[in-house]
C-alpha cells in the first residue's frame, strides 16, 4: 500500500491542490514505511489537475492532507483514494501517527474555493 502526503518543505500542505509536491510513502505487508519518493504537483487546482489518476497509477490507496474542497475530495474518491483531512505537521510525524491509528479523519472540507488562502488549522492531527 502508499500513502501520499501534500507537501510543501517538508511539511503537510494546507490545501492539497496548492501544495508543491506529494510525498509518497510505500508500506510493507506490516504497515513499516520501506521507500518514500516525491511526485511533483501538477499545474492547476487539484480538482482540476491530473493527480488523482497519477496517484491511482502509483497504488496510492489513501491521502493524508490538510484540507480540501469537495471536488478534490470526490475525485480522489472517484480513483479509489481514502481521503483522511484535517492533518497539519511534518509529513513523516503525520504517517507515523496515521500507522499507529491515531489519526481520524475531520470530516471538515473547504466551504468555497479560496485562491491565496491558507486553510491550515493549526493542529498536528484530529485524533
Amino acid at each position: 500500500m502508499k500513502i501520499a502526503v501534500p507537501t510543501r518543505m517538508d511539511m503537510v500542505d494546507g490545501h492539497f491542490g496548492h501544495c508543491e509536491y506529494y510525498s509518497v510513502y510505500s508500506l510493507n505487508e506490516e504497515n513499516e514505511v520501506i521507500k518514500k519518493e516525491i511526485i511533483k504537483s501538477p499545474e492547476g487546482c487539484g480538482c482540476k489537475s491530473d493527480i488523482a489518476p497519477i496517484l491511482q497509477n502509483e497504488g496510492v490507496k489513501v491521502m493524508l492532507a490538510g484540507n480540501m474542497g469537495m471536488g478534490a475530495l470526490n475525485m480522489l474518491a472517484m480513483h479509489d483514494i481514502e481521503v483522511i483531512r484535517g492533518c497539519s505537521g511534518n509529513t513523516d510525524e503525520v504517517v507515523r501517527l496515521f500507522l499507529e491509528g491515531q489519526v481520524k479523519d475531520s470530516g471538515v472540507g473547504c466551504e468555497h474555493h479560496t485562491h491565496g488562502h491558507n486553510h491550515e488549522h493549526g493542529h498536528t492531527c484530529n485524533h
